[in-house]
């Protein structure tokens, strides 16, 4: 449809979206736009200081894979946050896969934010071996936002399976009342779970750093016996 209705020169993509804007600007832009927040910044640097309401999917993962499943709208106007020098790299990757929405992104960051005096978020994570303490005392709900077919593989015993390519079906599963530990793989996607969660009023999800393959090499969680993947329909 793109190609047929024909779309904005990359020239002008880049040109709108490198627009640098103070923290005033740019909440003022989020307010008028409705925009997006997205903070491209690594899981483990969202996670100790973020703008309340803002979406992490890192620009070191599968950024532009997530950015196109967790964003439906690809004309939806986007405000970014990035690594310092790194924002020609952000647009140039959501336009490639049809994202050119975006109006310009924080000057300064998260740093000129906290000195504007402006307001910041803040996700809990805890390690697996502080949860297996915590589970040896009380009763801990663990969501799973792996695949479907990562969960069948193997997962935590009593973990539910949420995966995040389908956050959306599945919010009514979540209750706000309740704390969760929330895992993937290795903490890329359990953070943009978070995120997004928070961002809808979802305050009880706590992170566990390093994911599955921490809680495997930790051995002190109990989890089902593996299954091969390729055995799995």
């Amino acid at each position: 449809m793109m190609n047929i209705h024909g779309y904005e020169s990359f020239e002008k993509v880049m040109e709108r979206g490198m627009q640098a804007l103070n923290p005033d600007a740019f909440e003022r832009v989020a307010n008028e736009t409705g925009a997006v927040i997205l903070d491209t910044r690594a899981p483990e640097d969202f996670i100790k200081g973020f703008l309340p309401n803002s979406v992490n999917i890192g620009i070191d993962g599968n950024f532009a894979p997530w950015v196109g499943t967790l964003i439906p709208d690809i004309k939806h106007p986007i405000l970014l946050i990035t690594d310092e020098g790194r924002i020609e790299e952000v647009l140039t990757r959501l336009s490639r896969v049809g994202f050119d929405g975006a109006v310009g992104y924080l000057d300064g960051g998260v740093v000129a934010w906290k000195k504007a005096g402006q307001e910041t978020d803040e996700i809990k994570s805890v390690c697996v071996a502080r949860l297996a303490e915590i589970g040896k005392k009380a009763e801990v709900n663990i969501l799973d936002v792996r695949k479907t077919k990562e969960y069948l593989s193997e997962h935590v015993e009593g973990a539910v399976n949420l995966p995040l390519d389908y956050i959306n079906e599945n919010l009514g599963t979540v209750d706000k009342t309740k704390t969760y530990f929330v895992h993937c793989a290795g903490g890329y996607r359990s953070v943009i779970f978070n995120s997004i969660m928070r961002s809808r009023g979802y305050h009880n999800l706590i992170d566990v750093a390093g994911g599955f393959k921490a809680i495997q090499e930790n051995g002190c969680i109990p989890t089902t016996a593996f299954v091969c993947p390729s055995t799995l329909i």
